[in-house]
C-alpha cells in the first residue's frame, strides 16, 4: 500500500490538470462572494472557478464530475450516473453547501442531503463558482461550508447555436443543443441536454463483477431558458427558467430488486435591475420547486411522493462610494414548504418562513482589500440568527499576497428531517452553529491555504430520529495548488488536500479522505489537437466513523481526453475514463464505473 501511495504521489507531482491559468485571473469575475460582480483578484474568500473552456475541453457529463477536479472537494456515490451522490467540501457534507443555478436556490427542502447533485448535468454552463468557507453572513442558512453557483451562458451579440452528440460505454447517449440571439434591445437563449444510459448495477458486494447483476439505467432531460429586455440604458428586466426531469433506477433491499424514482425540479426567476448614479438596484423573485415519486412504493409505510418548494423575494442595492469601494444592502423574504405522501395516502406537511436583512461592505485600496458582512435572519420555526464574516487580502507585490477570512454560520434543520417519514418526528431540532477560519498565501503560481471549521449542535440520525448532538466537531486541514505553463503549449497543475475531520468524541468522520491529490496535463502544441490526461488520488478513507467499516480509499483514477478541431464548424473528441480499469468503491457495497470510452461531435454556427 505504501509503495502504491509513493508512486501516486510522484506521478501526481509530474502531471496536473488546470482550472484556469494565473494569467487569466485579471479577466475572471465572480458574483457569489458578495452577491455582486467583482474581479476574482479582489475577493478575499477562497474561490475556485471552472470556466467554460475547461468544461468544453474535458467534456464533463455532470457537475459533480467537474467539481471533483477541485482541491478540497471529494464525492461518494451509491452507484453510477443518477444515483445518490454526496459532496464533501473541506470535509463538510452536501447539506451544508448552498447550491445555486444562476443565483436561484437548488436546495431541495424535501431531500435530507440538500441539493440533489446527481441530477445536475452539464448544460450550456458559462462557469461554476465555488466559494469556500462559511458564507451565511452573505447567503444565510445552508451556506455554512460554502457556496456553489452554476452560471449558465448568456446570449452573445448576433444569432448563434450549436448541436452535439456523444456515444459510448454502458450504451450511453448524450445529445445537446443551444440557440441564442442578442440585439441592442433584448437577448434570449435556449439550451437542452438529454442523457441516456443503461448504466451498471449499483449495489454490488466488494470484489464482485457488476456485470453479473441487473443494470441500473438513468435518463435525464435538462432545459434552460434565459433572456432579458433593456427598457432603457439603465433599466432591464430578465427571466430565467431551469427544468430538470430524470428517471433513476436503483437497487432495492432484496436480491436483484430494481426500483425507480421519477424526479423533477423547476427553477423560476424574474428580476428588474436599475442603475441610477451610484446605485445598482435589483428586485428579484425566485421559485424553486421539487417533486419526487418513488414508482414502486406501494406499502402503506413507504413514502411514494416528496414535494418541496422555496419561494423568495429579494431587494438589493449596490452603492458605490469613494473611488473603489461599495456596499451591498439587501432584504429578503422567503417561504419554504415540504409535504410527503405514503403508500396509504397519508399526507404530512410543514412550512417555515424567514425574513432577513444583510449588508456587505468592500474597500479596495492599492494593495489591500477588506470585506465585512453582517446578516440577520428571523425564522418562524426557531427564532432569530445573526451571522457575519470578515476578510482581508494584502498584496505585498505582484507575486506575493496573503488573505484571511473568519465567518460565523448556521445550518438550519431541513424540514424533511423534522418531519422524518422514516422514523420519529422531531419538531424541536435546532440549527447547527459553525465557526470558520482560513488563511492563504499565494506566491506566483503556488497557493497554500489552512482552514478550520468548528460545528456545534450537529444534526445527526440517532435512535430513529434526527436530533442535535452535544459537543463540537472540528474539521481542519490545508490545501495547496500549483499551476504553471512550464514550456510553451504545456500546462500543468497540482492540487493537494490534507484533512482531519473529528466528531465531538475525537473520532474520525466517515467517508472523508485524509489525503487527496488532483493531477493532469494539457498539451496544445500540435495544430488542431489538444491532449489532456487527468486524475485523482484518494488516500485513507473509511465507510463509517472512527475508522470502522470498509476501507474505501487508497486508489488512483486516470482519465484522458483528445480534442480535434476538424474545422471552424465541427469539433470531435475521444474521452476515456478510468484508463487502467481500477476496481474501487466510494461507498461500501456500491459499484463504480470500470474503464469506459466515449466519442463525441459538436457543430457550431
Amino acid at each position: 500500500m505504501q509503495k502504491n501511495l509513493s508512486i501516486s504521489l510522484v506521478a501526481s507531482f509530474l502531471i496536473a490538470t488546470n482550472l484556469f491559468s494565473a494569467e487569466n485571473l485579471e479577466t475572471i469575475t465572480v458574483t457569489s462572494a458578495t452577491k455582486s460582480e467583482q474581479s476574482i483578484k479582489d475577493v478575499t474568500s477562497n474561490v475556485e472557478v471552472i470556466t467554460k473552456e475547461e468544461i468544453e475541453e474535458k467534456h464533463f457529463t455532470s457537475v459533480p464530475e467537474a467539481l471533483n477536479t477541485l482541491a478540497g472537494i471529494s464525492f461518494v456515490s451509491n452507484g453510477g450516473l443518477g444515483n445518490s451522490t454526496s459532496l464533501y467540501l473541506r470535509g463538510m457534507d452536501s447539506k451544508r453547501v448552498l447550491v445555486l443555478i444562476d443565483g436561484i436556490k437548488y436546495q431541495d427542502p424535501s431531500n435530507t442531503s440538500g441539493a440533489a447533485l446527481e441530477h445536475l448535468m452539464i448544460n450550456d454552463i458559462e462557469r461554476i463558482e465555488v466559494i469556500k468557507g462559511a458564507q451565511s453572513g452573505i447567503w444565510g442558512a445552508d451556506a455554512s461550508a460554502g457556496v456553489i453557483n452554476i452560471i449558465t451562458s448568456s446570449a452573445k451579440k448576433g444569432f448563434h447555436g450549436n448541436a452535439s452528440v456523444e456515444m459510448g460505454s454502458f450504451q450511453t447517449k448524450k445529445y445537446g443543443m443551444t440557440v441564442s440571439n442578442k440585439t441592442d434591445n433584448y437577448d434570449i437563449g435556449l439550451s437542452a441536454n438529454r442523457v441516456l444510459t443503461d448504466g451498471f448495477s449499483s449495489q454490488v458486494p466488494y470484489g464482485e463483477n457488476p456485470d453479473e447483476y441487473v443494470k441500473n439505467g438513468y435518463r435525464n432531460t435538462t432545459v434552460n431558458l434565459k433572456g432579458g429586455y433593456n427598457l432603457t440604458d439603465s433599466d432591464r428586466i430578465s427571466a430565467n427558467y431551469n427544468h430538470i426531469n430524470s428517471l433513476s433506477q436503483y437497487d432495492g433491499n432484496t436480491g436483484n430488486e430494481t426500483k425507480r424514482s421519477d424526479n423533477e425540479s423547476n427553477l423560476y426567476s424574474l428580476a428588474y435591475n436599475k442603475i441610477y448614479e451610484s446605485h445598482d438596484i435589483k428586485l428579484k423573485y425566485d421559485i424553486s420547486k421539487f417533486d419526487k415519486e418513488q414508482l414502486e412504493a406501494t406499502k402503506s409505510s413507504e413514502v411514494k411522493n416528496y414535494n418541496g418548494q422555496t419561494t423568495s423575494i429579494e431587494l438589493t442595492d449596490k452603492i458605490s462610494y469613494l473611488d473603489n469601494d461599495n456596499v451591498v444592502i439587501g432584504v429578503n423574504k422567503e417561504k419554504t414548504e415540504v409535504d410527503y405522501i405514503k403508500g396509504n395516502n397519508d399526507k404530512n406537511d410543514s412550512e417555515t418562513k424567514n425574513k432577513s436583512i444583510f449588508l456587505t461592505n468592500t474597500n479596495t485600496f492599492e494593495r489591500l482589500v477588506l470585506t465585512e458582512s453582517l446578516r440577520r435572519d428571523d425564522y418562524s420555526s426557531f427564532g432569530s440568527k445573526n451571522t457575519g464574516k470578515i476578510g482581508a487580502k494584502y498584496s505585498i507585490n505582484e507575486d506575493l499576497s496573503f488573505s484571511t477570512n473568519y465567518g460565523t454560520a448556521y445550518n438550519a434543520p431541513n424540514l424533511i428531517q423534522s418531519l422524518n417519514p422514516w422514523g420519529i418526528s422531531n419538531p424541536n431540532l435546532e440549527p447547527e452553529k459553525v465557526k470558520s477560519f482560513d488563511v492563504s498565501s499565494t506566491y506566483k503560481d503556488f497557493t497554500l491555504t489552512y482552514f478550520k471549521n468548528k460545528v456545534d449542535n450537529l444534526i445527526n440520525w440517532q435512535s430513529s430520529k434526527y436530533q442535535n448532538i452535544a459537543g463540537t466537531s472540528t474539521i481542519e486541514g490545508y490545501e495547496s495548488k500549483y499551476s504553471k505553463m512550464i514550456i510553451e503549449d504545456l500546462l500543468i497543475n497540482l492540487n493537494y488536500t490534507h484533512l482531519s475531520a473529528k466528531n465531538s468524541k475525537e473520532e474520525d468522520l466517515a467517508r472523508r479522505p485524509k489525503n487527496q491529490i488532483g493531477f493532469g496535463v494539457d498539451y496544445y502544441g500540435i495544430s488542431k489537437l489538444h491532449f489532456n490526461v487527468n486524475g485523482k488520488y484518494i488516500g485513507d478513507r473509511y465507510d463509517k466513523d472512527n475508522k470502522t467499516g470498509a476501507e474505501t480509499g487508497n486508489y488512483t483514477i486516470w482519465n484522458s481526453v483528445i480534442n480535434y478541431d476538424i474545422n471552424k464548424t465541427y469539433k470531435a473528441y475521444l474521452k476515456v475514463d478510468n484508463i487502467f480499469d481500477k476496481y474501487y468503491q466510494t461507498v461500501d457495497g456500491y459499484a463504480t464505473a470500470e474503464r469506459s470510452a466515449y466519442i463525441g461531435l459538436k457543430a457550431s454556427f
